[in-house]
């Protein structure tokens, strides 16, 4: 009988608790970086290729829901449970500024031109804070409907998007009259909100459906049923021809954007997967999941036979001929030490 091939990712360790929201910054020269929020407070930043952690940021008293990385990742901005929203430097992981909330932050993201920071929540009320100005009163836009779920930035931060925990649709305020412009209709609550890098597309999930729609218009483009409720979806940047979904069955997939046909399908959390992200070049994408791991897997997965041992949790041969030749080496100098040891001059 054949033996099933299974992809191979890179398993990131770390978080205590379930891990709920995966941000990536744009490449810079310094390479490019994700930051991971988790219920267990403690936002983490990582090397984006290698999933190599760098540092911890500490200071929330509560479930962190959300988290971001300016343009050139310099600074982190961070939404949590304990009514706050924090700026950090993101070389030292000193916390520059807390923005205090009247309830839980449910979301956060730093504007194109890394001035401002917008946040959402429970109060449903959508601010802004200029961080040019950390102490200044933040602009409050608009009245949502709902508790705030994601938020968003669009069109060179005139439009923000936001979508609620409770109330269908995806609302685009103009900062320029502070109404909503538009909805983007949807036959459920949406989980998760994506600009494309190329500022072409918007792409939501919600319930069973992954929808993309035209940023310029706002038309649907596509809309394809998934086989399980998802939580997130990422479109790939690069060529835009391929997209990821996670949710309640655990399985990460990849999807063909232009025909829906599934084209991976991986396996290997042990718990609902919460997000979903493309890296920027989009040779890898990243996911988290109630099981408290971050999972990188290749978009050109590298296979093993489902037989086979997993990297890292069982023997492997090529590690055990390593250690076996380190062993034999230090034998060797062992022996020479109780020998004939060369006396120093």
């Amino acid at each position: 009988m054949e033996k099933k091939k299974v992809a191979v990712p890179l398993v990131c360790h770390g978080h205590s608790r379930p891990v709920v929201d995966l941000f990536y910054s744009p490449i810079t020269p310094d390479g490019f970086f994700l930051i991971s929020a988790s219920k267990d407070s403690t936002p983490m930043l990582r090397n984006g290729e290698t999933g190599d952690w760098i540092g911890t940021f500490e200071g929330h008293k509560g479930a962190v829901w959300s988290s971001c990385l300016d343009t050139k990742a310099l600074r982190a901005a961070s939404a949590s449970a304990d009514f706050s929203a924090k700026l950090w430097d993101a070389l030292t992981g000193d916390e520059l500024h807390s923005f205090e909330h009247k309830h839980i932050v449910r979301a956060c993201a730093f504007s194109g031109d890394t001035h401002h920071l917008l946040t959402g929540g429970v109060e449903k009320i959508l601010r802004i804070f200029d961080l040019n100005r950390l102490d200044a009163a933040p602009r409050e836009v608009g009245n949502s409907p709902g508790s705030i779920r994601t938020v968003s930035w669009l069109h060179g931060d005139q439009i923000i998007l936001s979508s609620c925990t409770d109330t269908n649709g995806v609302r685009l305020w103009d900062l320029r009259s502070d109404k909503t412009v538009q909805t983007l209709e949807t036959k459920s609550p949406v989980t998760s909100v994506e600009v494309s890098c190329d500022g072409h597309y918007i792409t939501t999930a919600d319930g069973s459906t992954v929808k993309f729609w035209n940023s310029n218009h706002f038309g649907l483009v596509k809309s394809y049923n998934m086989p399980c409720n998802v939580e997130s979806a990422s479109l790939e940047p690069k060529n835009g021809n391929k997209f990821i979904a996670g949710g309640e069955d655990m399985w990460v997939r990849m999807f063909d954007f232009h025909t829906g046909e599934v084209l991976s399908c991986n396996k290997g959390h042990h718990g609902p997967v919460h997000c979903v992200r493309f890296a920027p070049a989009g040779e890898s994408y990243a996911s988290g999941s109630e099981d408290g791991t971050i999972r990188i897997w290749q978009t050109s997965p590298v296979f093993r036979q489902e037989s086979e041992p997993v990297p890292g949790n069982a023997p492997n041969p090529k590690v055990k001929a390593v250690a076996d030749e380190v062993n034999r080496k230090l034998q060797t100098l062992q022996v020479g030490k109780e020998g004939n040891t060369p006396e120093r001059g």
